[in-house]
């Protein structure tokens, strides 16, 4: 096992691991924190004395922190004392100045302070696929931060995968496709059978709602009732914008049909029809996806998913383009709470923004 120690004030790589012996030391020269780099997917980093504050740790070792991210993608932090969603908040921010929003979220969760949200509330039966957070859009969060307040009993493991890796287990010209062609992703809302536009979009004003789309390049129509249709062009491979390593990102597979159970899958397109689906990923022209390419991405993933379980008080940060993440199936009480930080810098590729029709 490697491991690096480090004070408040990151050394050099050739500085000692301990003060020279019977010479008086600062506090900042203490080693606080061994960083294991060896001992999984992600780096591993732990306190070496008690009371060690993780959120001026992190900003007194910004740089270090952000080569080992670049580097592996995810750093797990263990045994700090975060127990609180307000330490948590401390913690998250603590490399960036503002905490997003979740807005144009496909999933449910609720907001417990600020900028800190629960993590997907889904039924504990249930499996998230891997996925990059809001990879079906053309801006999204560049850092992901959880924090496991209280563990399961069984399960609810984070799982991660290399994005990396994952687009290089793809066939050459099955990436050169999706590149090139990028994704549509078409969304319903108002059918009762997944999120509301006000929920996904966090207002209940449709000016505002409207603003958000033609800021974000969403296309979209109104129907009867107070339907909404959305649909826009993103990105399947993206190129990281600080160490420019190629990554698969895109949530084609979970929003594509073939995501559901089969008898689910069947019941919605006899009671709706396709164009009618909450939600579904076609190619950016418009041309359908095939299965078994969908089937080959999702053997990519399973391939390269890595699962480490959970423990108090524990924080999870991840690099978004270079590691995706999904949810174990559980048993018992779970609380995983989310932070995102760092929009991407250039919004990507493909979109198809910016018209819109009025209600039919």
């Amino acid at each position: 096992m490697t491991t690096e120690t480090t004070g408040l004030t990151a050394p050099s790589e050739s500085a000692p691991t301990r003060a020279p012996r019977r010479r008086a030391i600062r506090l900042s020269e203490l080693d606080l924190v061994t960083i294991d780099t060896e001992g999984g997917l992600s780096v591993l980093v732990r306190p070496r004395v008690p009371g060690v504050d993780l959120a001026r740790w992190l900003k007194d070792n910004h740089e270090r922190v952000e080569r080992l991210l670049g580097e592996r993608g995810a750093i797990r932090f263990q045994g700090f004392d975060v127990t609180t969603a307000a330490a948590f908040e401390s913690v998250s921010s603590a490399l960036s100045p503002e905490l997003l929003n979740y807005v144009y979220g496909s999933t449910p969760r609720s907001r417990e302070k600020g900028g800190v949200y629960t993590s997907t509330e889904y039924p504990p039966d249930q499996t998230i696929p891997q996925h990059n957070e809001m990879a079906y859009s053309t801006r999204w969060p560049m850092k992901l931060w959880f924090y496991c307040q209280y563990p399961a009993a069984a399960g609810g493991e984070t799982p991660l995968a290399d994005s990396r890796r994952v687009l290089r287990r793809i066939d050459p010209a099955l990436r050169a496709r999706f590149a090139e062609r990028g994704v549509r992703y078409v969304r319903n809302y108002g059918g009762g059978l997944d999120l509301s536009w006000q929920r996904a979009f966090e207002t209940d004003d449709r000016g505002e709602a409207e603003r958000t789309f033609r800021d974000l390049g969403i296309s979209y129509e109104w129907f009867d009732g107070g339907r909404l249709r959305t649909w826009q062009v993103c990105q399947a491979v993206v190129s990281h914008p600080v160490t420019g390593e190629a990554a698969w990102f895109n949530q084609a597979h979970l929003f594509h049909p073939s995501s559901l159970p089969a008898e689910v899958r069947e019941s919605l397109l006899a009671s709706s029809g396709e164009e009618d689906l909450p939600r579904n990923a076609l190619y950016g022209d418009g041309t359908p996806i095939e299965e078994s390419a969908l089937e080959e991405v999702r053997a990519a993933f399973a391939a390269e998913t890595v699962a480490e379980p959970w423990s108090a008080g524990e924080v999870l940060l991840i690099d978004n383009v270079l590691m995706s993440h999904g949810r174990r199936p559980y048993e018992g009480p779970r609380k995983v709470l989310v932070a995102m930080t760092d929009p991407n810098p250039v919004p990507g590729s493909p979109a198809a923004g910016g018209e819109h029709e009025e209600s039919k």
